[in-house]
């Protein structure tokens, strides 16, 4: 292939992007990014019925957010727009006319009612999948089965009508997916699709088709729900004589549920207690909310990396990958045919090994933001210090004060469950004199002298330092377990630690 590689993403904005779509546009981002081409974004909104206000936004956002926004879109338009099916309206008419003109497609006057009754007669004779083919349309009201005379009559009475594809009788359509290797379909299987609506909008069938040989589409990277429209789309290629152009097709898995056991969905995503949508999403008509990655505390180039590994793989352990490392490995010949199981826990993976490979400065950025928004503040070297030794226990940037904030905010109560088999007179002892060398050390305090004092404070009373450790903490931070302890006396100072050592001398009962 010579020409300049393009793909498109061309999502319909019905609601908030699936987590399918998204991967789906990474896939496309991946490709044109690897090939040196381009990555166009096409809202597909000839359903007007079922357009969402504030979706295209939603999709805008959520791509900004992942940092793979397209080339040309309705927001950055190229020379090949308008990037809106329903601003591009006017032109799509000549495509079905013409097809008419060449006997591939046909104009339909039936009535809802007239189509009703077709499906009850052929259920009634026990047809498995009721259609309007090329048997059942030589019984229908058609150009095909009209006078000529009658059908200009109607046309110009303005009797309303759609215009559908005339799929021939026995003819084997064929195609060669990048992911699924050759497709072959008879064509007594395919129905005769509505191409143009009564109401002047076209299909997706025709509009896709029309769209992406306009734009110049070379690589058509979708959902595999669409596997069974692509001989339709075949053949439209071929009747309006696009054949040397048609782009290669590749047919994405789909994302399963946890248990593999069926197409993920949102009730799913529900039932589990995860996100499916990139960004938290609000339903305008019904008020519903929805979770989204980024409001739950997903990083975006972790999300990134957990989402290209849906469905791809590059061949060998590798696993952790930046943006620009995805565009050097990504093949299309490396993603499977089969469905992918998904696993938010191993999204959850993927969050903390990038949160670990952040800086201790970026974090504590996430840290003080946190901090803010309950009404305090911490200086940033104090942020980066307690985010250096709680990111090893962290999932999300919200972890970091959840888990740490009693770094901050001195202990009021004490586990009670620890305090009732640690909390003992050894503990009493050592805590008591930990306290006396504490007031008298006049160095700022390490995580090594804090050890080294502590010790001390045990070895004089003949007592091992390892009996009274999970009191010590339980003392310091009001749970049994946490972070180095000696790390968080170096933070806490030792004016911090003694103030603490007190309450909690004065607060904890020994348990007889």
């Amino acid at each position: 292939m010579n020409r300049e590689v393009r793909v498109r993403f061309a999502p319909s904005p019905t609601g908030a992007l699936h987590i399918g779509g998204v991967r789906t546009a990474l896939y496309n981002y991946l490709f044109a990014k690897k090939m040196g081409g381009k990555f166009l974004l096409r809202i597909e909104d000839t359903d007007q019925t079922r357009f969402v206000s504030g979706a295209e936004e939603y999709i805008q956002k959520s791509l900004e957010w992942l940092g793979i926004s397209p080339e040309e879109s309705p927001w950055n338009p190229g020379e090949c727009g308008p990037y809106r099916q329903s601003e591009r309206k006017p032109m799509y008419m000549q495509y079905a006319l013409d097809l008419v003109e060449k006997g591939h497609a046909y104009y339909a006057f039936d009535t809802s009612e007239e189509l009703d009754a077709m499906r009850e007669r052929l259920t009634a004779a026990r047809v498995v999948s009721p259609q309007y083919n090329s048997i059942t349309r030589t019984q229908m009201k058609n150009s095909l089965t009209l006078p000529e005379d009658e059908v200009k009559e109607r046309l110009a009475s303005g009797d309303p009508y759609v215009i559908r594809i005339k799929i021939p009788r026995k003819e084997e359509v064929r195609l060669n997916d990048m992911i699924r290797g050759w497709v072959m379909v008879h064509s007594n299987t395919l129905d005769d699709k509505v191409l143009m609506k009564s109401d002047g909008m076209p299909t997706y069938h025709l509009a896709n088709i029309v769209d992406d040989h306009l734009m110049g589409i070379t690589h058509v990277i979708r959902g595999e729900e669409w596997l069974p429209s692509a001989p339709l789309h075949v053949l439209l290629y071929k009747y309006f004589g696009w054949e040397d152009t048609m782009p290669q097709f590749a047919h994405l898995p789909l994302l399963l549920k946890p248990d593999g056991n069926g197409k993920l969905s949102k009730r799913d995503a529900d039932k589990h207690g995860f996100p499916i949508f990139p960004m938290d999403w609000t339903d305008p008509n019904s008020g519903d909310k929805a979770s989204g990655f980024k409001e739950e505390g997903y990083l975006p180039d972790a999300f990134l990396n957990f989402l290209a590994f849906l469905g791809w793989n590059p061949g060998d352990h590798r696993e952790i990958f930046s943006l620009d490392e995805l565009v050097e490995a990504f093949s299309i010949d490396r993603i499977g045919k089969s469905g992918t199981k998904f696993d938010i826990n191993k999204a959850k993976w993927y969050n903390e090994q990038y949160l670990r490979n952040k800086s201790d400065d970026v974090l504590a950025r996430f840290l003080m933001a946190d901090v803010e928004k309950e009404g305090l503040s911490v200086d940033p070297d104090k942020a980066a210090q307690i985010s250096a030794i709680m990111k090893e226990r962290a999932t999300f940037p919200s972890d970091l004060w959840k888990e740490g904030k009693f770094m901050l905010i001195a202990p009021t109560s004490f586990d009670d469950n620890v305090a009732s088999k640690k909390w003992n007179n050894d503990a009493v002892t050592v805590l008591t004199t930990y306290r006396e060398k504490l007031a008298n050390f006049e160095e700022a305090l390490t995580p090594e002298s804090a050890k080294a004092l502590l010790e001390k404070s045990a070895e004089e009373n003949e007592i091992k330092f390892g009996k009274v450790m999970q009191a010590v903490r339980l003392a310091i931070t009001g749970v049994g377990a946490g972070p180095d302890l000696m790390a968080v006396f170096s933070i806490l100072g030792k004016e911090e630690l003694m103030s603490r050592i007190s309450f909690a001398l004065d607060t904890l009962k020994i348990q007889e």
